[in-house]
């Protein structure tokens, strides 16, 4: 993907946020994300998860979004108990939203320029205790679901801190900050900073 050139991609405005590499379900019930995800399945497309700032998820009103997000791509998908459509996202890769639109049916539609990856850095001896804390998370029965479909990367000081962001109970503006950071090791940094003082582990 380029970096330089901008794309249209639908967007889909969350009160979460999605890192590369990470895991994402979802509960679909509105008209707009039903065809946004048979468009997305018949295309074999993204769309990018984009942090909400101001607003609300449904409802169709306007929402004020940071331009930070990622793309996610669909790998699963089945029937909720209470008959919604439930998906199962992987994120790819970060972006920056440089401008959009709004579709008559509400969808927003963003302009999107690709961000680089983030380097791959082997984590430091400082950073062990972060690793060990996530493996025991993992490990979890009830992040099972979540955990089978990681490729697990364990000598990436990226892959680490972006599980953590995501499972740990993180304030979601903290979460979305530690997205847009681009050196590994100082988010695990914070991380353990973190950690340390709120005695997250």
């Amino acid at each position: 993907m380029s970096a330089t050139a901008t794309q249209e991609l639908p967007l889909f405005p969350l009160k979460t946020v999605l890192f590369p590499g990470g895991v994402l379900p979802l509960r679909i019930f509105e008209t707009r994300y039903l065809d946004l995800v048979s468009r997305c399945m018949k295309t074999d497309s993204g769309f990018g998860v984009v942090t909400i700032h101001a607003g609300n998820e449904a409802g169709g009103e306007l929402v004020s979004i940071h331009p930070i997000g990622t793309l996610a791509r669909i790998v699963d998908f089945d029937q909720t108990e209470d008959g919604l459509l439930g998906l199962t996202c992987l994120g790819v890769q970060r972006l920056r939203v440089v401008g959009h639109r709004i579709q008559p049916d509400n969808l927003l539609l963003g302009q999107v320029l690709w961000l680089p990856d983030d380097p791959v850095q082997p984590p430091l001896p400082s950073h062990e205790p972060l690793a060990r804390v996530l493996r025991d998370l993992l490990e979890n029965e009830e992040l099972q679901r979540y955990a089978r479909f990681l490729v697990p990367d364990w000598e990436n000081a990226a892959w680490i801190g972006n599980r953590l962001t995501e499972i740990l109970p993180l304030p979601l503006q903290i979460r979305q900050a530690l997205l847009e950071m681009t050196e590994p090791r100082e988010r695990l940094d914070i991380l353990l900073a973190l950690f340390q003082e709120q005695r997250l582990a």
